[in-house]
């Protein structure tokens, strides 16, 4: 519970100051259990500071609201809200001088030092996931492992951030750490450092989880999306989800699925590959998972400028079999939820030699498709005929709250002026302090006016 959000808007309405704290001195005594002078003094500090907030106006105290909340536009939900809120925040960053940037939509980034290419990538952990925080740990770091080596990454640290709500047990803290060092040592990479914080500090009660891990590596070949060429081929490994299939696993009664996802192959199978002489030859590397294929596809064909064509067919025998069984249980869209599989594209010639290696760490691969010329689209092929393949306003409802979420849908079209009105004001601020910083004299790294 976030108590100054609740004395805000309470406050905004109108209602009187006593009453708020009262209520809200009881709203934290059911969380805290601590002595009525106790939750009723903290109430009323809160309520104090909320107060001296009021009024405050300018470039540092205020932003233009889009008027559209993050889960009604489906913001982290790995869908057409989510992929069009990322494109605004490449918009506001702008065109930098990384060799892969945030505009090309890619796994990770990258810039060219030393005659290599430093690597960088971030994810956070699975929301659902904060009572589990040793799975929690273990997933999300081998998500940040995977999104270095698609990009042709060898990973050489990792670096953790985690922050408990007020109330939460300090040993999430431990449990967290050793899922992430799980991954770490079993592929030889140390965790090197982090930040550990109470989410929002003495206003959010509750034991919420969540944080995220990074990860650096350095490349001399870059596998990025925007290398994919018409003529290339698509090839697929198994996959068996992560942090995804798990929080599907355990809010849909299926815990046994989750001992699926604790594997590391595809980490072994990419260093495989990277060690491997074909690997010169790969164009592009991905991970399913951005709202699974769907998803991914979608966003491949925009950023290469290509038509990308997928089989049906050749796609349903690399879902795990037990994640499978339990997705057709569910009725949940195996296309549109994170598989965790390996998505190669490089050219036809070189596609036996690529399955070879996969094939030799023990994971299946098959060929799932191809890229042709045309305008940027992605196609499934079912049972011959060809279907539009563009992603949900939302990933695959694949828990039972997320089923009942995506039984309102708002407007998009109209949600999304709001969004780009909201971005163009974040635009013009950045230049405004820009501008600012200049007057003063401030200088960049280069020692020129910045």
């Amino acid at each position: 519970m976030d108590v100054e959000e609740y004395a805000r808007r309470h406050l905004e309405a109108g209602e009187d100051e006593q009453r708020i704290i009262q209520n809200l001195a009881g709203r934290i005594s059911e969380i805290k259990k601590s002595k009525e002078t106790y939750t009723t003094a903290f109430a009323r500090a809160v309520v104090e500071e909320v107060k001296n907030t009021q009024g405050l106006s300018g470039d540092f105290f205020s932003f233009e609201p889009a008027r559209v909340r993050m889960g009604e536009f489906g913001v982290g939900s790995r869908g057409k809200g989510d992929f069009f809120a990322h494109r605004e925040i490449a918009r506001i960053i702008g065109k930098t001088q990384a060799s892969v940037g945030v505009d090309e939509m890619d796994d990770a980034g990258a810039v060219q030092a030393g005659g290599e290419y430093i690597v960088c990538t971030v994810d956070g952990m699975h929301s659902r996931l904060s009572d589990y925080p040793y799975l929690a740990g273990f997933h999300v770091t081998r998500a940040t492992l995977r999104d270095l080596y698609v990009m042709g990454a060898a990973p050489v640290m990792l670096f953790s951030d985690i922050h408990v709500a007020d109330d939460g047990d300090v040993a999430k803290i431990f449990d967290y750490t050793a899922g992430i060092t799980t991954v770490g040592e079993m592929m030889g990479v140390p965790l090197v450092t982090g930040s550990t914080l109470r989410i929002g500090g003495d206003m959010v009660l509750g034991n919420r989880l969540t944080g995220c891990v990074g990860a650096v590596g350095v490349a001399h070949h870059l596998t990025a999306r925007k290398s994919t060429q018409p003529g290339d081929v698509l090839l697929m490994t198994e996959g068996a989800g992560g942090g995804t299939i798990a929080t599907a696993a355990i809010y849909s009664g299926f815990p046994e699925v989750v001992e699926e996802t604790i594997n590391l192959n595809f980490l072994l199978t990419c260093e495989a590959l990277i060690k491997s002489p074909v690997f010169d030859k790969i164009h592009a590397m991905t991970d399913v998972t951005n709202g699974g294929l769907r998803g991914d596809i979608f966003e491949m064909a925009e950023t290469a400028r290509c038509r990308l064509v997928v089989r049906e067919e050749d796609t349903l025998p690399l879902v795990n079999p037990k994640v499978r069984e339990m997705l057709e249980a569910l009725e949940i869209d195996y296309l549109g939820v994170s598989l965790d599989a390996l998505l190669v594209v490089a050219p036809a010639s070189s596609a036996g030699e690529i399955a070879r290696v996969i094939r030799s760490t023990g994971v299946a691969c098959r060929e799932i498709g191809y890229v042709e010329e045309g305008e940027p689209a992605s196609v499934l092929i079912t049972e011959g005929k060809e279907h539009d393949f563009q992603p949900r306003f939302r990933e695959s409802a694949y828990t039972p709250v997320k089923k009942v979420v995506d039984t309102e849908p708002g407007d998009f079209e109209e949600m999304k002026k709001g969004v780009l009105r909201a971005s163009q004001a974040a635009i013009g601020k950045k230049e405004r302090v820009l501008a600012q910083l200049k007057k003063k004299g401030n200088f960049s790294r280069s020692g020129m006016a910045s």
